[in-house]
């Protein structure tokens, strides 16, 4: 298992059964902003997805392990359980630093995640390369709504890459 994955899935599995977070003796110490997803391997159901846009913490390592704690917590599903353990699949995605773009001719939704800002700073980020994303607009909309921000608005728009890793 790859090193991003495999902290994670000690992360979530530590915090699940005893409530403690783990340490890292070999953190990775540089940093960026990520986002853990977790899904069910036998339906594919989307269980918790977290993560920062920029890095919080001192290094990669940390900000795996608090995103990851916070994904098995998602507010929008009830906290992964014990008996859930075995049924999961995570991924990590690492995000490039986000850069402005003029307009929408500077996304590609399988290469680039896209992130919306309002004028009051309501933000908005959806990945890149996800299933049914195929156009910039509707990645666009997807983020805007998940912001709250109306179609009337303004917004400011950001790209970024991604470094995917999925468990095996």
């Amino acid at each position: 298992m790859n090193p991003p994955v495999s902290t994670a899935k000690k992360a979530i599995e530590n915090y699940v059964n005893s409530g403690q977070i783990i340490t890292v003796e070999n953190p990775d110490h540089h940093r960026a902003g990520c986002f853990v997803s977790i899904h069910k391997k036998s339906s594919g159901e989307l269980r918790g997805c977290i993560g920062t846009i920029l890095p919080a913490c001192k290094n990669l390592s940390l900000e795996i392990i608090n995103n990851a704690i916070s994904a098995c917590q998602d507010p929008r599903f009830e906290p992964i359980t014990q008996k859930e353990l075995d049924d999961l699949n995570i991924s990590v995605d690492i995000l490039s630093e986000p850069e402005p773009i003029e307009s929408t001719k500077s996304l590609d939704p399988k290469k680039y995640g896209v992130i919306v800002k309002s004028k009051d700073g309501r933000t908005g980020l959806l990945l890149p390369d996800l299933d049914g994303i195929d156009d910039a607009m509707y990645q666009i909309a997807i983020a805007r709504e998940k912001a709250g921000i109306s179609v009337n608005e303004p917004i400011y728009l950001y790209r970024f890459t991604v470094e995917r890793f999925k468990e095996l």
